[in-house]
């Protein structure tokens, strides 16, 4: 990795000549995130709450504890409780504590929520054509290849492996 060098005329850094990795995946994720909560929107969730539902339906018809939940999003949040608490306020969602351990509250998708998210199906899969309209088939298979490889080397990389000294005094 190298570092930015200073201009001496400046005192400023300048730029790498390549737009770094992060920035480009991060800046487009949060792009794609910002157009999904449109798709959401007028069904009255969140993108958040829709991956919460989706995680659900697939966990029928057994439910899932919320920390497994919590586990599973996309993108993570220390509010799960909170979030779960309004799909269920909303009649999406329904929990339980099961009497073989009541410490552990489960959560189950109502079939208000699978009716919700059966609504959802086409505009999601027309959302997902329409963003990545320009990517053929096989770069779409790619992308999904090389995301998920990125994704478990960072799995073996340890936040301490970024830590730098300040150079300030």
């Amino acid at each position: 990795m190298s570092i930015p060098k200073r201009s001496v005329a400046s005192g400023r850094q300048s730029r790498p000549s390549r737009t770094p990795p992060y920035s480009t995946l991060l800046s487009t994720a949060d792009k794609i995130k910002t157009l999904f909560e449109t798709v959401c929107a007028p069904f009255d969730i969140t993108g958040q709450q829709y991956n919460v539902l989706r995680i659900l339906r697939g966990a029928e018809p057994h439910g899932l504890p919320t920390l497994t939940i919590a586990d599973r999003v996309i993108e993570k949040t220390p509010g799960i409780t909170r979030m779960i608490d309004r799909l269920e306020s909303k009649g999406l969602v329904t929990r339980e504590i099961r009497p073989h351990d009541r410490r552990c509250v489960y959560c189950r998708i109502t079939k208000k929520g699978l009716k919700l998210l059966k609504l959802l199906d086409e505009p999601v899969e027309a959302f997902n054509k329409q963003a990545f309209r320009g990517l053929s088939a096989r770069e779409l298979e790619q992308l999904v290849e090389l995301l998920l490889k990125a994704r478990g080397l960072t799995n073996l990389i340890s936040a301490k492996s970024f830590h730098f000294e300040s150079s300030r005094g």
